[in-house]
Parts: C-alpha cells; sequence; structure tokens
C-alpha cells in the first residue's frame, strides 16, 4: 500500500486542541481506516517515520499507535519487512468490520416478551445531576455532607488489605454491613432484626427487581400507589406484574380501594413513612388494615422506607416492619438518600420465611456492592458519624422546608405547597386551569427544576401539581426559586387566559 501521500494519510485527522492524547487519535483514524476497508487485509502501512513526517507528529506517538493496533490484531509485524493490514481480516463478515464512529447497522433485534410487554407501560424516568438545581428531587443536601471524614475513612481502608478490599466480596454483604445497619435498626428505627436477615444490595432500585424476580410471577396483581414511585414501579413492571392503582388520601393507602379493585392481590408496594410523591404519613389504623388485608390474601408488603430517617415533626410513626407479627413485610432501606446518591448502595431486610430463598438467589447470581464501599459505611455507622449526620439532617432539612413554606406563602393564589412532617421534598397543588406539564417546561427555561404530579401516575386523579425538592438546596437559593416560579406562573396563567 504505497500511498504515503494518498488517501491513507489525507484521511487522518488530528485535533491538536482536543483532551484526548494524540496517539489516541491516530490509532482511531488508522483503525477506522482499517475497519471501513480503506486498507486491505495483507496491505502494507508506510513506514514509521513516513507517516510521522506526513501526519506532523513525532515518530514515537505513530509507534504507540501501531503497537495499539498490532496488540489488538488489526496489524502485525513481519521482521524485516514492515507493518502490514492483519490477514486474519480477510475471513471477516464485512458486517463484523464497520468503524467505531461509523453508523450501527440498522438491525431489528429479537426481544423477549416480557421486555416487550414491560416497554409499553414503564414510566418515563428523568435522569437527575449530580449538581443541585432548585427544586429537583430526590437529591439530598451534599453541602453538608461531612466529605473531610469519608475521605480519611476512604484513605484507611484503601491501605488496607488488598484481600479484603479488591476481591469480590460476599454475595450476601459485608457482614460489618450487616451487623451495623440491624444495630440501627434495631435502635433508631424499632424493628427488632437479626444480621441474617439483611441483603446488601446496589441501590433500592436492585433491591425491587430482586423482591419481584422472587415473588412475582407475569400476570400478578400488585397493588401500586397511585401516584407512587416510578422506579420501584418500572421494575414491578418489568416482571410482567399487572400493577393495580391504589388511591392515597391524607392517611395514606387507602385499604378499601384495594381491596375493591383486587382482593387477590400477591404484592403491596407502600411509602409509609413519607409517601412518594405526596408526603403523607400512613396512618396506625391503615397500617393495620395493610396488614389484615395482606394475611387475608396471602400477600406479601414491600416497604419502602427511602427517607423516613428524616422526620423533623412529632415523633413520627414506626415502620411498618415493626409491627409485622406475621413476617408479610420485606423492608428496603437505601443509602443513596440519607448519604449520596453514588454510593449505589442499598439493603433488604427479609422476613425469616423468605432468608433460605433470598440466600440462594444472591449467592447464585449477584456479585455484591464493591467491599471497600461497604467496610466503609459500616465504619461510619460504628462510629456513630451515621447518627450524627441523620439528626444534622433532621435539622437542615427541616429550616429548608420551613423556608419553602414561607416564601410559597406569596403565591397561595397560584399554588399551594403542602407542610410535610419528614423527607426533603413536598407537593405544591395547583388549581383546575393550570397545565402541569407546560409549567414545568417553562419552569425548566428558568433553570428550575420541577416535576409534574401526572409523572407518577398509574391512572389519572383529580389533583393536579408539582413536586418540589428542597434537600439539595439552602434557603436562600429557596427563595430566589419561588420567586422565578412565581414569575413564570403568573405570566403562564396571564398568558393562556387572554
Amino acid at each position: 500500500m504505497k500511498t504515503e501521500a494518498g488517501a491513507l494519510l489525507s484521511s487522518l485527522r488530528i485535533d491538536r486542541g482536543s483532551d484526548r492524547k494524540i496517539s489516541i487519535q491516530l490509532y482511531m483514524g488508522l483503525r477506522d481506516i482499517i475497519l471501513s476497508g480503506g486498507a486491505t487485509p495483507g496491505d502494507r502501512l508506510p513506514a514509521s517515520r513516513t507517516l510521522a513526517r506526513e501526519v506532523g507528529v513525532s515518530r514515537t506517538t505513530v509507534i504507540d499507535a501501531l503497537d495499539r493496533l498490532i496488540a489488538e490484531g488489526l496489524l502485525e509485524s513481519r521482521v524485516g519487512s514492515g507493518t502490514y493490514v492483519s490477514t486474519a481480516l480477510a475471513n471477516q463478515p464485512r458486517t463484523q468490520m464497520a468503524p467505531q464512529s461509523g453508523p450501527a447497522p440498522a438491525i431489528e433485534p429479537r426481544l423477549s416478551h416480557a421486555t416487550t410487554h414491560a416497554a409499553r407501560h414503564f414510566a418515563p424516568r428523568s435522569w437527575l445531576p449530580h449538581r443541585s438545581q432548585t427544586f429537583i428531587t430526590a437529591l439530598p443536601a451534599l453541602d453538608a455532607f461531612p466529605v473531610a471524614h469519608w475521605a480519611r475513612l476512604s484513605a484507611r481502608h484503601w491501605r488496607g488489605n488488598r484481600d479484603d478490599i479488591m476481591g469480590y466480596g460476599h454475595p450476601l454483604g459485608h457482614a460489618g454491613l450487616r451487623r451495623a445497619i440491624a444495630t440501627h435498626l434495631n435502635a433508631g428505627r424499632g424493628i427488632k432484626c437479626d444480621p441474617e436477615q439483611i441483603f446488601i444490595v446496589a441501590g433500592a432500585q436492585q433491591a425491587f427487581s430482586l423482591i419481584s424476580s422472587v415473588l412475582l410471577n407475569p400476570g400478578d396483581h400488585v397493588w401500586f400507589e397511585n401516584p407512587g414511585a416510578i422506579g420501584a414501579r418500572n421494575a414491578l413492571v418489568a416482571s410482567g406484574a399487572d400493577l393495580v392503582p391504589v388511591d392515597i388520601d391524607e392517611n395514606g393507602l387507602v385499604v378499601t380501594d384495594g381491596l375493591q379493585k383486587a382482593p387477590h392481590f400477591r404484592l403491596a408496594f407502600v411509602t409509609p413513612s413519607h409517601q412518594q410523591p405526596l408526603g403523607h404519613v400512613m396512618s396506625l389504623s391503615r397500617r393495620l388494615q395493610l396488614l389484615q388485608a395482606a394475611e387475608n390474601a396471602d400477600a406479601m408488603i414491600v416497604e419502602d422506607d427511602y427517607d423516613g430517617e428524616f422526620y423533623y415533626g412529632n415523633q413520627p410513626q414506626p415502620p411498618l416492619k415493626s409491627i409485622d407479627s406475621q413476617g408479610r413485610v420485606i423492608y428496603v432501606g437505601t443509602f443513596s438518600k440519607s448519604l449520596f446518591p453514588s454510593l449505589r448502595l442499598g439493603f433488604i431486610l427479609s422476613p425469616p420465611g423468605l432468608i433460605d430463598t433470598f440466600e440462594k438467589v444472591t449467592a447464585s447470581w449477584l456479585s455484591g456492592v464493591p467491599t471497600a464501599t461497604q467496610a466503609i459505611v459500616a465504619e461510619f455507622m460504628e462510629e456513630g458519624q451515621f447518627s450524627t449526620h441523620i439528626r444534622l439532617m433532621r435539622r437542615t432539612y427541616k429550616a429548608r422546608h420551613d423556608a419553602l413554606l414561607e416564601a410559597a406563602s406569596t403565591m397561595k393564589h397560584l399554588m399551594r405547597v403542602q407542610s410535610t412532617a419528614s423527607g426533603f421534598h413536598t407537593v405544591g397543588y395547583l388549581d383546575d386551569a393550570s397545565d402541569e406539564n407546560r409549567l414545568v417546561k417553562r419552569a425548566a427555561e428558568e433553570n428550575i427544576i420541577v416535576a409534574p404530579l401526572n409523572r407518577y401516575c398509574l391512572s389519572p386523579i383529580s389533583r393536579k401539581g408539582l413536586v418540589l425538592g428542597f434537600g439539595g438546596t439552602n434557603p436562600d437559593e429557596i427563595r430566589r426559586g419561588v420567586a422565578i416560579l412565581k414569575t413564570v406562573a403568573e405570566s403562564d396563567r396571564k398568558n393562556w387566559s387572554a
């Protein structure tokens, strides 16, 4: 291939302003040429000095790129002869030789029946950026997290035994973390349990998927709060379950509505400590009704206690799990809300009757959360830092909640913000003339991120509203955000009433 100044070299493009190393750019450029058929198997490449001169890079850079292609099997070096396009490529189908930068072939893959079914029923789920924006939901107060102490714990563990921190870890979870969680639940949440009941997972979302795979068959009826948590909803839908939208009022899940719609249910999913997204706390009478309904139907209950730690009113209702005398409640906790989202760390508290099943399932196909992460969280809890952090967050969220309600009192004619006793989100209710989706879009144009209440609904509800997160935003930003949201709402009402 004697094209030193021809098509081969003329097609190579080096961007010297790019963050990507020049040798990598050259490697990728040559790779695309080879895979696209610009150089055929057996062709000889120009000498490294020639390539360096013509492309305008050092010979060392060229050699680095060529070595990468040789290691990948796309080029072969012949002693005393030069570098050639690998003859092994001659036997490869053309469909396997497309360049990385080119468009993917237009194929129609065959999907499973379960995936095809689930895809039609998935609720849209928004990506939540790490950087806080006013009223974004599900983001804790990252500005108040004890980063320095966390860094010291992390450094200590990474200086430890490599086998302990770099291996696969136990599929059921790190023993120290399971003990720490059990101790915390016993002391702080009133849940009597043993470490053997705790199974560590990669966040609550994996917990919901795991529970679904263990308990549900396609078509099983699942009571689901309406409106309710989107992530859990999608995990249950993926299992092929038939989700039954059950009404919510100020006392939580309306059990009588569930019984009317699906008395023979297999599973109920609830967020009793701080209903997602409305923020209501399930009353004791409703909790007892739900437990009785589950007993009558021989059903199980999943309790998602995603932010129940953060109460700042009176002493809250105890978790549903704490009054479960028959072992029907599967309790799910997460550190994504209590610490920070990128941990991707959660746990399942299994009833005694499901321990053996969860052990078999997790040991068979789960690799476990990184051991170092689990060990750091375990020590964070054992040192008392977790409890200290939770107490600080209660005060922080109370201050931000109060700032939101005070600021929102100026726009009661447009939106009524509901007070809540825990967590770091609430709902602002709109009148019937308002359009949720339009307000969300216009607010986003002003960098105010709110979610429409209808996004959380399995079936339409009578009320309109916006879900407002306040955990990740300081009081000054909350007040500024309310002022912007008020201006947006007033402008929208004026434009659409004209």
